[in-house]
C-alpha cells in the first residue's frame, strides 16, 4: 500500500472530530449547511468520524417550538441534505434532531454515513431539573415501542443499545449518548464499553454557567478512563436562544483520561477539534487490565442488550497521513517544567521510603555503596542521604567507596570524592588495580603478560571486583549493599551479571530509566537540596558522558575510550522504545512511526523552551538502526540477567522489569518475530 507506514491508520490511529457549527434557533436548513461544512472539512483532514452537538438540526433551546409540526418537518429536510452530502464525504457524521416515533418525540443522535442513514439513538436520561424541561417535550429512550423505524424512506436500527463499528477499521466500534446520559451516577457508555465500544460519543448542547468547564473536563476524563476508551464531547455554541442561557461551544476529546483537543470556548464562528485516537493502545490496557474483563462477565445482562450496526467507511490510506497529536521525546519525562519538577519529586520520595522502610523491616543501619562519579551511583546516594536523614540516622552510616580502575578518569574520581564529602558519609578509595592484576593473573590473560588487550573478561574483572569488594564491606559493617544499576541497562543487559554490578542487596535505581535519572539528578541540584556549592558538582555529574570507564584510554586524551551511547544506542531513543514495548507492547513498526513523530523537526513554539530537552533530530534510518539494538538486546541477549534482580521499587506506570513485578518473560526467546517486523521500516 503506497505511503502505508507514514499513514496514521496503518498503525491503528484514527483521527476523529467534534465540530460546533454556528447555529439559529427553529432554522434546520441554515443549520445542516453549516454542519454540511464543517463535516467537508473534517473528511478533508483525514478523519473518520465527526459529532456534532445535541439537537443540531433544530438548535436545543426551542423548547415549546419541538412541538410544532413546521419545525420537525424542516429537521427531516434538513436531515436529507446531510443525507445527500454524506454521499461525496467520506467521513461518518453523528448529527443531533428531534425525531417522531411512534407518537412519541425523541431527542436523537443520528448516524450518517454514504448515504445512509446507519442508526438512531434515542436520549436515555432526560434532565428536568434546574433549567432543563427536556421531559415536557420528549420521551425518554427506554418508552420507546419500536427497535426499527423508517426514517427518509429506509429502514433505521432505533435504539439506545446500539453499537457502531466500522467494518474497515475493526478496532472501532463507538457508542452513543446525548448529553445528561453520562451525568447520571451510571452512564449508558460504561456498559457500551464493556460492550465492546472504544469510541463513545456524547452529543450535548449544555449551557454554560461558572465553573462548569471544569466539570465538564473532569466528567468527560474520568468517564474515558474508568471505560479506557476514547471519549469525543461536544456542546452548543454561538447562535442558541440565550432568553435565559448562555453557551460557550466547549468541545472536548479525551482518551483513556488523558485530554487530547479542547476547543476554543465563546467562538463566534462554526469551529472543530481534531485528535489522533490509538485504537491498539486502547485495546491493549483492556486486554491488560484483567478486572475490565470481570466487569463484563459481572455486568453479562447489561452487555447482552447491545447490538452492532457494522458499516464501511471510506479511509484516506492512499496518502501521508501523519500523526498530529503530541508524543513526547521523552515519555517518562515530562516536558512541562512543573510536571517534571512534580514527578522528580515524587519519584525521589518513592524511592527513598522504599529504603527506609528496607531496613527498617531488616533492623540494619548501614548501607554500602560503590560511588563512581556517574549518574547512577551519584543518585543512589543521594536517595541514601536521604533515607538516613529520615530514619535519624547520621550518614556516616553510608560506607560509600570509589574504586578507581584501570580508565578512571580524573574527572569522575574527582567527583566521586567531591559527592562524597559534601554528603558527609563514611568515604572510602579502595584501588582495585591490585586485586585485578592478580585475577587476570590467575586466568592467565595475556594483560597480565603485559599486552594490551581489553576484551570482555579485563571489563568484568573490574566489575567483579568492585561489587565483591562491596560485599565483603556489607559483612564487614553489618550493612546491605544498594545497588545503582538503572531501569535502561537492565533492559538493554548493560550491566555485568552476577558479581557484578547486576547484583546488590537493595536496587533503589531499578525502575528508574536513564532519561529520568538524568532529570533527578538535575532536579536535586536546581532545588538546592544539598545547597548552592554542592549543586555545581551534580551538575558536573549530569554533564560527564556515560561511559562505563573499564578500557584505558590514551593518557593525553581526557575523553573516555568507552562511549556507552556508541555501543547500545542513545539513551533517549532507547528509553522511548522501552517505554513503547514494555508498557504497550507495541509493534516495532509502530515504535518506530512514533519515534519518527516525537522526534521530527518542529515548528517554534512547538517545543517547549527548556535548554534541559535535547533538539536535535533522529532520521527515519537512525530509528530503525538503534530501534534494532533496542530489539536484540531486550528480546534475545538480556532476560536472563533480569529473571534473578535484586529488590527494588516500582517507581512508576511505565513499569519495572523485576520477575516478580511488571515483567516475566523465557531467558531463552528469540528476536525474530519483532525483527522481521522491523524490516517493514523503510529507511526514509
Amino acid at each position: 500500500m503506497p505511503h502505508s507506514f507514514h499513514n496514521l491508520y496503518h498503525h491503528d490511529f484514527a483521527r476523529v472530530a467534534v465540530g460546533v457549527p454556528r447555529c439559529r434557533v427553529a432554522d434546520p436548513l441554515f443549520n445542516a449547511a453549516q454542519t454540511i461544512e464543517l463535516a467537508e472539512g473534517a473528511a478533508a483532514k483525514g478523519a473518520v468520524l465527526v459529532a456534532f452537538p445535541e439537537l443540531g438540526l433544530s438548535a436545543y433551546s426551542c423548547d415549546d417550538l419541538f412541538h410544532q409540526r413546521a419545525l420537525l418537518d424542516g429537521v427531516l429536510q434538513a436531515l436529507a441534505s446531510v443525507v445527500a452530502a454524506s454521499t461525496r464525504i467520506p467521513t461518518a457524521m453523528i448529527v443531533g434532531a428531534p425525531l417522531r416515533v411512534d407518537h412519541q418525540l425523541f431527542n436523537c443522535a443520528i448516524v450518517v454515513s454514504g448515504g445512509v442513514i446507519r442508526g438512531v439513538v434515542p436520549k436515555s436520561y432526560l434532565p428536568n431539573y434546574g433549567e432543563f424541561y427536556e421531559a415536557r417535550q420528549f420521551s425518554a429512550a427506554d418508552e420507546a415501542i419500536s427497535s426499527e423505524i423508517s426514517l427518509l424512506g429506509q429502514r433505521v436500527p432505533f435504539g439506545a443499545n446500539q453499537l457502531f463499528e466500522l467494518e474497515n477499521l475493526p478496532l472501532f466500534k463507538f457508542h452513543i449518548e446525548i448529553c445528561e446520559d453520562v451525568w447520571v451516577p451510571i452512564p449508558p457508555s460504561s456498559f457500551a464499553a464493556l460492550a465492546g465500544a472504544s469510541v463513545l460519543v456524547n452529543l450535548s448542547a449544555s449551557n454554560i454557567v461558572v465553573g462548569k468547564a471544569d466539570y465538564r473536563r473532569q466528567l468527560v476524563g474520568q468517564q474515558s478512563a474508568r471505560c479506557i476508551a476514547a471519549y469525543l464531547y461536544s456542546s452548543a455554541g454561538r447562535g442558541e436562544s440565550t432568553t435565559d442561557l448562555a453557551w460557550d461551544g466547549q468541545a472536548l476529546i479525551c482518551e483513556n483520561g488523558e485530554m487530547l483537543a479542547e476547543s476554543e470556548r465563546f467562538a463566534e464562528e462554526s469551529h472543530m477539534v481534531f485528535a489522533d485516537v490509538d485504537l491498539e493502545r486502547l485495546s491493549r490496557e483492556r486486554m491488560r487490565t484483567t478486572t475490565f474483563g470481570h466487569s463484563t462477565r459481572r455486568h453479562k445482562a447489561e452487555v447482552a442488550q447491545f447490538r452492532t450496526v457494522r458499516f464501511p467507511v471510506e479511509l484516506p490510506l492512499h496518502r501521508v497521513l501523519p500523526l498530529a497529536r503530541n508524543v513526547e521525546r521523552f515519555p517518562y519525562v515530562p516536558s512541562n517544567a512543573q510536571l517534571r519538577d512534580k514527578r522528580c519529586n515524587e519519584v525521589y520520595n518513592i524511592q527513598v521510603s522504599a529504603l527506609v522502610q528496607r531496613l527498617s523491616s531488616s533492623g540494619i543501619k548501614k548501607v554500602v555503596i560503590g560511588v563512581s562519579g556517574g549518574l547512577d551511583s551519584t543518585h543512589a546516594l543521594l536517595v541514601c542521604a536521604k533515607a538516613m536523614d529520615k530514619l535519624g540516622l547520621p550518614r556516616t552510616n553510608i560506607i560509600a567507596a570509589t574504586m578507581p580502575g584501570f580508565a578512571t578518569s580524573t574527572r569522575t574520581l574527582d567527583q566521586a570524592r567531591a559527592l562524597m564529602q559534601f554528603v558527609g558519609c563514611t568515604a572510602l578509595e579502595v584501588d582495585i588495580r591490585p586485586s585485578c592484576i592478580q585475577m587476570l593473573k590467575d586466568l592467565g590473560h595475556p594483560y597480565s603478560e603485559g599486552r594490551e588487550e581489553y576484551d570482555i573478561t579485563f571489563e568484568n574483572v573490574q566489575a567483579g571486583e568492585r561489587t565483591n569488594h562491596l560485599f565483603r564491606m556489607a559483612n564487614h559493617h553489618n550493612g546491605i549493599v544498594i545497588g545503582t544499576g538503572d531501569l535502561s541497562e537492565l533492559a538493554l543487559g548493560w550491566c555485568t551479571y552476577g558479581v557484578g554490578d547486576h547484583m546488590s542487596h537493595y536496587n533503589v535505581n531499578a525502575s528508574v530509566p536513564k532519561t529520568l535519572i538524568t532529570h533527578l539528578v538535575r532536579w536535586v541540584a536546581e532545588s538546592r537540596q544539598f545547597g548552592d556549592v554542592n549543586s555545581s558538582v551534580l551538575l558536573a555529574v549530569v554533564n560527564t558522558e556515560i561511559s562505563p570507564e573499564l578500557v584505558p584510554g590514551k593518557a593525553d586524551d581526557a575523553a573516555p575510550a568507552q562511549v556507552t551511547q556508541d555501543f547500545i544506542g542513545p539513551y533517549e531513543l532507547q528509553d522511548f522504545n522501552l517505554y513503547y514495548t514494555l508498557r504497550f507492547g507495541f509493534s516495532p513498526s509502530k515504535v518506530a512511526f512514533l519515534a519518527h513523530h516525537a522526534w521530527r523537526d518542529r515548528e517554534v513554539g512547538q517545543w517547549p523552551e527548556d535548554e534541559h530537552v535535547a533538539r536535535n533530530q533522529y532520521e527515519l534510518k537512525e530509528i530503525k538502526h538503534n530501534l534494532g539494538i533496542f530489539l536484540k538486546r531486550f528480546f534475545q541477549t538480556s532476560q536472563f540477567k533480569r529473571t534473578c534482580v535484586p529488590n527494588a521499587p516500582k517507581v512508576g506506570s511505565g513499569g519495572s522489569l523485576s520477575p516478580r513485578g511488571d515483567w516475566r518473560a523465557p531467558s531463552d526467546s528469540e528476536a525474530a518475530a519483532w525483527l522481521e517486523n522491523l524490516k517493514s521500516v523503510p529507511d526514509a
